[in-house]
């Protein structure tokens, strides 16, 4: 289905994009492409891998208080923190982009330049959202704009992995004076993230009393064979395709080759599964309980001896959620990209990005930088980052940002 802007959004998009102030600042953002392109490469080459952003962090800090935003600072959490006044009578809006990326402390970190590509771990995700958030503060002052609404931006902390989203989760709980929110994950403009798939992770141990492998053969219960049992239901379990539901067992440890003739008293597993439907993700994870359950009590019967037990750790727990498809934020980032020259500007299905933790703080969000029209190798080692056209990214998020805070001659598009 063809997706249309409404006439009321449209009207205070075309009356943004006239602006003589605004038309400067999208320039600036071109012609300052190499520089922003540099301040990307000095960040991404500092490890930062999900609970060790603090370096990258006092980096940030510094180039944000290089650029006059006020109050600058690292909160409590470890999200780098500045702000650019409004003039008042605007909305407050949030723009971050996360630090952390996937890679290792002690991962090569090296440049390297190809085709037209930049090319290093974390050069994407998400230092270029770190670099658009710099690029949208020095296309605003370079062009002398003054928004009514204060812009809060941030760099947060925790948003991959087992960090499942955490750094923005506090942020947006300890601000409830914010109005909505705009993350930038990725170098794309032509893709939108609306809405949040659900994420649950847990591990679980399976215990029982161990011995030899041969010694202790039909006197104890095998952690590993419940484990197993447990595995092959769960592989078993029928989900919809849509709403989008999916489920893994993504690891497994047992033993040791020391102890390969041993009946092992602990197994552990882990899985994930995600929804972006919260209700199909709780059907979920009572049938992968369930399941658990029954391998149990099956390994316990099946040898009549011992008791296999089980403990869980809630790793990982974030809430599908749910917004408009044509909500006002999400309109006017539809808009921006159609402007700037996506002839079809999609809306993402669902998505893990700090977007989700927004939407569960009840703001209007969205997550831009999907979309690019090339693979960013994303969470691998060989991750690139195409330089043409990259300045977009930038004008998208910078576009947004003034129709959400609100300028003398357009009201925010925020209905809050």
């Amino acid at each position: 289905m063809e997706y249309k802007v409404s006439e009321k959004i449209q009207k205070k998009f075309d009356t943004l994009t006239k602006d003589a102030k605004v038309q400067k600042a999208l320039q600036f953002m071109e012609d300052d492409q190499n520089e922003i392109i540099d301040r990307q490469i000095e960040l991404t080459l500092i490890p930062a891998p999900t609970n060790h952003e603090q370096k990258k962090a006092a980096r940030l800090l510094e180039m944000f208080k290089e650029e006059g935003l006020t109050d600058c600072h690292i909160d409590e959490y470890g999200n780098c923190v500045g702000i650019r006044k409004g003039t008042g009578g605007g909305k407050k809006v949030l723009v971050e982009g996360h630090m952390d990326t996937v890679f290792p402390l002690d991962t090569k970190l090296e440049i390297v330049r190809e085709d037209g590509f930049i090319k290093c771990p974390g050069i994407v995700d998400d230092t270029r959202g770190c670099a658009t958030v710099l690029s949208t503060i020095r296309a605003l002052n370079a062009a002398g704009i003054e928004t009514k609404g204060d812009i809060q931006f941030v760099g947060t902390v925790q948003e991959e992995g087992t960090g499942a989203l955490k750094g923005m989760q506090y942020y947006v709980n300890h601000h409830p004076e914010l109005d909505a929110s705009i993350s930038v994950d990725g170098p794309g403009f032509q893709e939108i993230t609306y809405e949040a798939t659900g994420i649950q992770t847990y591990e679980i141990n399976f215990h029982g009393i161990g011995g030899h492998a041969c010694g202790a053969f039909a006197k104890v219960a095998n952690p590993i064979h419940a484990a197993g049992r447990a595995i092959a239901k769960i592989s078993e379990i029928q989900v919809p395709k849509e709403p989008m539901t999916t489920f893994a067992v993504t690891t497994m440890q047992a033993g040791s080759f020391e102890a390969v003739h041993a009946i092992v008293p602990v197994a552990q597993i882990r899985f994930n599964f995600r929804s972006n439907s919260q209700e199909e993700l709780e059907k979920l994870r009572k049938k992968i309980f369930d399941a658990i359950d029954e391998a149990c009590k099956e390994e316990t019967e099946r040898w009549g001896m011992d008791t296999i037990t089980y403990d869980v750790k809630h790793i990982c727990d974030v809430n599908a959620g749910h917004q408009d498809a044509h909500a006002p934020i999400v309109e006017g980032a539809m808009a921006a990209a159609e402007y700037l020259g996506c002839e079809e500007p999609k809306l993402g299905n669902g998505g893990s990005t700090n977007c989700n933790r927004a939407l569960e703080a009840g703001l209007p969000a969205v997550c831009l930088g999907m979309g690019a029209d090339y693979d960013i190798h994303a969470h691998m080692l060989s991750e690139q980052f195409k330089v043409e056209g990259a300045y977009k990214g930038c004008q998208q998020t910078l576009l947004l940002a003034l129709l959400c805070a609100g300028m003398d001659d357009v009201e925010s598009i925020i209905e809050k």
